[in-house]
């Protein structure tokens, strides 16, 4: 009996124990056991690190609703410990929230509880360092709380004694900026010999902290009084040749230079401390930087660093001198045939940002010349400069040099070309991409097929680039899916868009990125309310809507009694760039619908976040306006008071919109108010704010003013005397004669001169003469 029970033990066993769907085993076992264990530490890495950021984040949050004490507690109750990473994070709570303070005495408390943040760190082992307390000394500094930071500095030299010398930086500042001469002289009488072991420390840090707070000559004394060979070993060495380049000290430079020379420092270290000097004198050209950056290397026999002439070649790229950038990469390739090609990053991007396109020709014959080995991702950059420029041969030829290298998968760079043939709407140059790739041979993947779905002229075209997928194998990526979307809303098919979505081999982690593109689908294409529908969805399954397509339902919700829906959308943005565009669309939307209110609230948080930004959406808010039939000049006339309120000024282009506005709604009374505020804004009145206001006075019949205004007017223009006359003729009684100025030759010269601009307004307002201007 028993002998019968293990025997059906041991089937049952071993049938649990069979693989059903077993995997045939590998052809190349080392190279499947490497990836194996690639993407072991692969996963172990990325959970480490979301993993940690994740708790900081947590802990952040629970610190805000909380405070650092009891969030501290809470998690050390979890049974989680703390680390340096979160105690920093809680630090930066308390030091945020002593700066948010109005004042001294409620800032005092959030002081008071990192002090005791950074007890605990103490207490549990944990050393603290200059990323902990620098940036809380900074503060106690600029809001010169001497008896808090007396506080400070005690406990953080018995907790560390190796910050003795930081914190000595951090003091003089405190006194520096308290303006208590007799006290910074105490601080410099206390390190008696500035070269001692110990009190050099002590001694740069002062250096440091005059150079800081540009006390030119206080730097210099301490600068002679410190041994020129300490001077040159010091780790802020490059902090210090800054401040020489800052106060223009070249003798100085230069005697250290020599030092560093005659220990024979390192040659890369030399040429960076160069590149440091010359970066920093005040009021020069970026050309004038690089002559003294030249200057010095001659003067001293050395080839610039690779390290430094990445320096200077970002300096040129930031001051938009890409020219330059190039020809400092271009001496370096001669000098130095180890040039990495990595140079030419900052070049590119920089060609992006600036829309110098054109620069890639010089790029791209640069490299050959000095054959470089470029990777992949170059030459892609490459081929979308070429294709941003719409030199499509261009880039064709790059292609072809990639694929005589053999080691690189050129597909991508296809799709970069078909890619620029759609934005052209260029669909046939975008199929020849694809006939070019067959005869090539070269596969297209996931790339390819969204690019093509989502450009897609017929729903039959979308069906039969589907099945291509399949019969390939090709992996259904998120944007295959995304593509699908679009292109189906865009035929007007949005049962078949929505259809995508209960597609259940999308993988959950893109599903909302897809719900959020069929949610800008459905916007972008008339259905806006479905959108909102399914954006209320989105937020009651606890996600967030993608910032792009939160932007589209924005601009296309323009029905009235959508306000709050669309401050929600806008607090779906954190990201800057597409708050600034939601919020400029938000607030068109309220001058549409009469929300001078809200219009403003916007105004002013437009205003704290980026005031150059304001002053665009200013202009747009005025010209809408103007667009609007009838134009609602009350709100107008509302956000041009509180403009002045908020300390911000009207600009010559914000007026005339208004100005014009005035004029479309025959109100000279506003008009004459507009009039002033040009003044007020001390902007001249110009010939077109003139004919303006001239056409505003005739439009109110008050045509004593309106003369009394001709009078001012410059009339040596031809198009000026044709406007005149046409407002006159326009305006006036049908027996006005035209003014005695040319009045025969008027119109003919004009037309002449101007073509089609210049044909009198048929109707009572010369809106389209002036809509231009």
């Amino acid at each position: 009996m028993e002998d019968s029970e293990d025997a059906e033990k041991f089937v049952v066993n071993k049938i649990l124990g069979t693989e059903w769907f077993a995997v045939p085993p590998p052809s190349k076992p080392l190279t499947t056991w490497r990836r194996a264990v690639a993407r072991e530490r692969k996963k172990r890495y990325i959970f480490k690190n979301t993993e940690s950021r994740r708790f900081t984040r947590l802990m952040q949050e629970c610190a805000r609703k909380l405070g650092a004490e009891p969030a501290l507690e809470f998690f050390g109750k979890l049974g989680r410990d703390t680390g340096t990473k979160e105690f920093n994070a809680l630090i930066r709570i308390c030091l945020r929230k002593a700066k948010a303070c109005s004042d001294i005495d409620s800032a005092v408390e959030h002081i008071y509880r990192a002090y005791h943040l950074f007890e605990m760190m103490r207490d549990r082992g944990f050393q603290i360092v200059e990323d902990n307390y620098g940036p809380f000394l900074l503060y106690l500094v600029d809001v010169g709380m001497s008896e808090e930071f007396e506080m400070f500095s005690v406990f953080l030299k018995d907790a560390n004694p190796q910050s003795n010398s930081r914190i000595a930086y951090y003091e003089m500042l405190l006194w520096i900026g308290a303006q208590d001469e007799e006290k910074i002289q105490q601080l410099c009488h206390s390190v008696e010999d500035f070269n001692k072991e110990g009190e050099y420390d002590m001694a740069e840090s002062y250096m440091l902290a005059f150079a800081e707070s540009d006390r030119k000559l206080d730097f210099i004394n301490l600068l002679e009084s410190l041994d020129p060979t300490k001077v040159i070993c010091s780790k802020y060495l490059s902090t210090i040749f800054q401040f020489l380049g800052r106060f223009e000290l070249k003798n100085y430079a230069e005697k250290l230079l020599k030092q560093m020379r005659s220990k024979e420092s390192n040659i890369g270290d030399f040429s960076s401390i160069l590149c440091e000097y010359a970066a920093n004198i005040p009021h020069i050209e970026v050309e004038d930087v690089i002559v003294s950056f030249n200057r010095w290397h001659e003067q001293f026999e050395v080839a610039p660093s690779i390290s430094a002439s990445e320096k200077i070649i970002s300096i040129c790229c930031k001051s938009s001198k890409i020219a330059l950038a190039l020809d400092v990469v271009e001496c370096l390739c001669k000098s130095n045939p180890d040039a990495p090609v990595e140079l030419f990053h900052p070049i590119i991007h920089a060609c992006e940002q600036d829309s110098e396109f054109h620069m890639v020709h010089r790029i791209y014959d640069l490299m050959r010349r000095h054959k470089l080995k470029l990777k992949y991702e170059m030459f892609r950059s490459m081929i979308n400069l070429c294709v941003k420029m719409k030199d499509f041969e261009g880039a064709y030829n790059i292609l072809a040099d990639a694929e005589e290298s053999r080691d690189i998968s050129t597909v991508s760079l296809y799709n970069a070309i078909m890619l620029g043939y759609f934005r052209e709407k260029n669909h046939n140059g975008a199929q020849m991409v694809m006939a070019q790739m067959q005869i090539a041979e070269v596969k297209p993947d996931s790339e390819t097929f969204s690019y093509l779905i989502f450009n897609c002229e017929s729903e039959e075209k979308i069906s039969e680039y589907l099945d291509q997928i399949r019969q390939d194998g090709i992996y259904m990526s998120k944007h295959i899916y995304m593509s699908l979307v679009s292109a189906y809303a865009r035929h007007g098919n949005f049962d078949m868009a929505k259809q995508v979505l209960q597609n259940k081999k999308i993988p959950p982690k893109y599903l909302n990125e897809i719900k959020s593109a069929l949610v800008g689908a459905l916007a972008s294409n008339g259905k806006a309310l479905d959108g909102l529908i399914m954006y209320d969805e989105i937020r009651q399954s606890g996600c967030h809507l993608e910032p792009k397509a939160a932007v589209t339902l924005i601009e296309n919700t323009q029905t009235k009694g959508e306000l709050d829906r669309l401050y929600q959308l806008l607090e779906e943005l954190s990201d800057s760039t597409f708050w600034f565009d939601g919020c400029s669309r938000v607030l068109l939307y309220c001058v549409q619908h009469n929300h001078p209110n809200a219009a403003i609230d916007l105004l002013k948080q437009l205003k704290e976040k980026d005031e150059m930004i304001t002053y665009m959406v200013i202009d747009q808010v005025f010209c809408q306006i103007w667009d609007m039939d009838p134009v609602n000049l009350d709100i107008g006339m509302e956000i041009l008071h509180s403009i002045k309120e908020l300390g911000l000024n009207v600009s010559r282009t914000s007026l005339d919109f208004l100005l014009s506005a005035c004029v479309k709604a025959k109100d000279s009374n506003r008009a004459q108010l507009i009039w002033s505020a040009y003044e007020s804004a001390g902007l001249p009145h110009n010939v077109l704010t003139s004919l303006r206001m001239y056409q505003a006075l005739l439009l109110s019949q008050k045509k004593k003013a309106a003369k009394k205004l001709l009078r001012k007017i410059p009339k040596a223009d031809v198009h000026v005397r044709y406007v005149i006359d046409s407002c006159q003729m326009a305006y006036c009684s049908p027996d006005h004669r035209p003014c005695s100025v040319s009045r025969f030759s008027s119109k003919k010269e004009a037309a002449s001169k101007a073509g089609s601009t210049c044909e009198p307004a048929n109707s009572g307002t010369l809106s389209t003469l002036f809509k231009n201007t």
